[in-house]
């Protein structure tokens, strides 16, 4: 297992070695060992999720109230995707910084992203499905997003898409506002998980 620290505080790439022959492939996307060598901490898995999007579609950026926050451990089980991870912790040494991996179903490559930071992905292919294991159960009313295409944010995505986001991340309000409203969480809360 490869695995490459982030331009965000705290978040990893983890590239698995494929085992492929004639019957097809074998991967383990969450090796323990490698795991803690990284993070230094076990994860603590609440819930798995899964999500099955068209070329184009746009999720994120999402984010959990801290505390008690939620770490993600995401690969691209099938498909292709450019997932992207945004460091919303206020007082984070990283705050603002912004990293992407490229995953697809060929690499298996997978990425942690720890409690406070922001979240999105956007299919690349059509059937792309996502698999994400979190460390805290769905609470709805803990569930923040930010406009993925705000300007301030500048997320890096590419040109000549026509993105289909959700009418919840439609809405959703830029950095500016939500740093205003004071949605964003706090470093030092997430930094006690």
């Amino acid at each position: 297992m490869r695995t490459r620290e982030l331009a965000v505080s705290g978040a990893f790439e983890f590239t698995p070695e494929v085992h492929a022959d004639r019957r097809g492939m074998f991967v383990s996307p969450l090796q323990e060992e490698a795991f803690l060598a990284a993070v230094g901490r076990p994860f603590p898995v609440a819930q798995t999720n899964h999500s099955r999007s068209a070329c184009g579609v746009l999720r994120g950026v999402h984010f959990t109230t801290a505390p008690p926050g939620q770490a993600k451990y995401v690969h691209c089980a099938r498909g292709r995707a450019l997932d992207v991870v945004v460091d919303l912790r206020l007082g984070s040494p990283t705050f603002g910084a912004r990293d992407t991996v490229e995953m697809d179903e060929g690499t298996c490559r997978a990425a942690y992203y720890p409690e406070g930071v922001g979240h999105a992905f956007l299919a690349l292919e059509d059937d792309t499905v996502m698999s994400y294991l979190v460390s805290t159960g769905y609470r709805a009313e803990r569930e923040l997003a930010l406009d993925p295409l705000d300007k301030e944010l500048a997320l890096p995505w590419p040109a000549g898409i026509d993105f289909v986001l959700s009418d919840r991340d439609r809405a959703a309000p830029g950095l500016a506002q939500a740093t205003a409203q004071g949605l964003l969480p706090r470093y030092a809360d997430c930094a006690r998980v």
